[in-house]
């Protein structure tokens, strides 16, 4: 039997991709003293390590395959196959952004007042390889951490990671430009990646992952509604793609399924009700599969 060995990241996006795992079909087993999860499936055996580190471990074949940061397999420049996009982060559904950021009283306004200047950060190779596109030399230290409380007094800049941009605020820094746009992705070895059985294994994971993201944001909704109203109702409705319409035991009436984001529901139900929509009902969806 062919086992994949698959990295788990360690650190901000460990519980988002626990939790994500076990929207997809699989329970992971965490234990505080142990960095090897226990997983319900016999043909994957887990490791929870630093992001910052997975692409490494995956390009060596130390780890088959692995879920980290698009922007890691390219600060680290590793050989590996990024099979797909995973769109999640620690807070929610989306890509991050490496921005690079001044206090908000600086008088630097672009790259080229970086002259000079000394920026900190944790993703040294990326911010040299913006800077040199810039035609802007500069020192570009290496971060540990707390990179936002290092300005103005042990650097002029950084380049820090965000979601929202809200911690930055909240330091007072204002951001000057978008270093790299990142996102979760799903990485193999390449040499496992040309293993027909693993790489139907990572692929299976692969679908449900994405399936399980786009459900995240979608409910299903069901409704009955007489022939003679059925216009009025599908003018309301956004739809994944279109409706599903059913007949029903009474011809004079069909029953209509479809998929919609969960924030527009508010706004929805009431305009189906006045569409003469009834019997509907809104109900949790695990995943979709495109």
């Amino acid at each position: 039997m062919s086992v994949l060995k698959l990295g788990i990241p360690k650190g901000s996006l460990q519980d988002a991709t626990v939790d994500l795992l076990a929207r997809a079909g699989w329970k992971v087993t965490l234990s505080s003293r142990s960095y090897v999860p226990a997983i319900d499936d016999e043909e994957m055996d887990c490791l929870l390590v630093r992001a910052q580190e997975m692409a490494r471990y995956v390009e060596s074949g130390a780890l088959e395959a692995g879920i980290t940061g698009h922007d890691w397999v390219v600060e680290t420049s590793a050989d590996v196959v990024e099979l797909a996009e995973l769109v999640y982060a620690k807070q929610r559904l989306a890509r991050v952004k490496w921005v690079l950021a001044v206090p908000e009283d600086s008088a630097i306004r672009c790259p080229r007042d970086l002259k000079g200047k000394t920026i900190a950060t944790e993703v040294v190779r990326i911010t040299e390889k913006y800077l040199a596109g810039h035609g802007v030399k500069a020192r570009v230290e290496f971060s540990w951490g707390a990179t936002e409380v290092k300005v103005p007094q042990l650097a002029d800049a950084i380049v820090e990671v965000t979601e929202t941009g809200s911690s930055l605020r909240a330091n007072r820094l204002r951001i000057l430009d978008t270093v790299l746009e990142s996102s979760t992705v799903f990485i193999m070895n390449r040499k496992a990646a040309q293993d027909p059985a693993k790489r139907q294994k990572a692929e299976s994971l692969v679908l449900m992952l994405q399936g399980a993201i786009a459900a995240a944001t979608r409910v299903g909704l069901m409704l009955n509604v007489r022939q003679q109203d059925l216009a009025a109702v599908l003018a309301v409705l956004p739809a994944l793609k279109n409706p599903t319409i059913s007949s029903l035991s009474d011809s004079e009436w069909v029953a209509v399924n479809t998929v919609i984001e969960e924030a527009v529901v508010r706004q929805i139900l009431p305009k189906l009700k006045a569409a003469k929509a009834q019997g509907i009902v809104e109900y949790p969806l695990n995943k979709i599969v495109l």
